[in-house]
């Protein structure tokens, strides 16, 4: 499955909140992201992802590891992605650096997530906020056939406008990239 996802900066953050508050129930969740690679970073030069997210939330504590293929769509980001719940963080992380791959960058997120329904689509919409970043985030995502990916990159589109974002505000922008930049000022 391809997560058609888009991503935006959000300019009024508390009329986006209101407006999701609207559309659905939201949770708020902290993800402690660590992402890993190669040494040679044989992953980042294939745009592939591997990363493990620990979730802490108001229902308890859960793990999950990613991998994300290499893009594909460009102006939007999407990629293959699968993703698995594991029991023991410590243990897969250990298990990661037992297989030669090193953590690269390790950061927080600190989101509200909306599950809905819209343009016949199940959809997840996360308001994020990096510490190290400056602003508020908005991703928006749902899971497709890659034939799919155009018209469902289309309707993410067009509930961001309907939350009064417009194709202005949108960003490719990666998390993992922009708090290495922070880091290193």
């Amino acid at each position: 499955m391809i997560e058609a996802e888009l991503k935006a900066r959000v300019h009024a953050p508390h009329q986006v909140l209101a407006a999701l508050d609207d559309r659905a129930e939201g949770r708020t969740e902290v993800y402690r992201d660590t992402y890993y690679d190669t040494a040679s970073g044989d992953l980042e030069s294939q745009d592939q992802e591997l990363r493990v997210r620990t979730v802490h939330g108001p229902d308890g504590t859960r793990t999950v590891l990613t991998h994300k293929g290499a893009r594909v769509d460009e102006e939007s980001g999407s990629k293959p992605e699968h993703e698995t719940r594991v029991e023991d963080a410590g243990a897969v992380h250990a298990m990661l650096r037992g297989l030669g791959y090193l953590p690269t960058v390790a950061f927080e997120k600190h989101c509200r997530n909306y599950s809905f329904e819209a343009c016949g689509r199940q959809m997840l919409a996360t308001l994020v906020r990096v510490p190290e970043l400056e602003g508020t985030f908005l991703e928006l995502e749902t899971l497709v056939e890659e034939k799919d990916l155009p018209a469902a990159l289309h309707d993410l589109r067009d509930v961001f406008s309907e939350l009064g974002i417009g194709p202005e505000d949108l960003t490719r922008e990666q998390y993992t990239a922009a708090v290495r930049t922070t880091r290193t000022r």
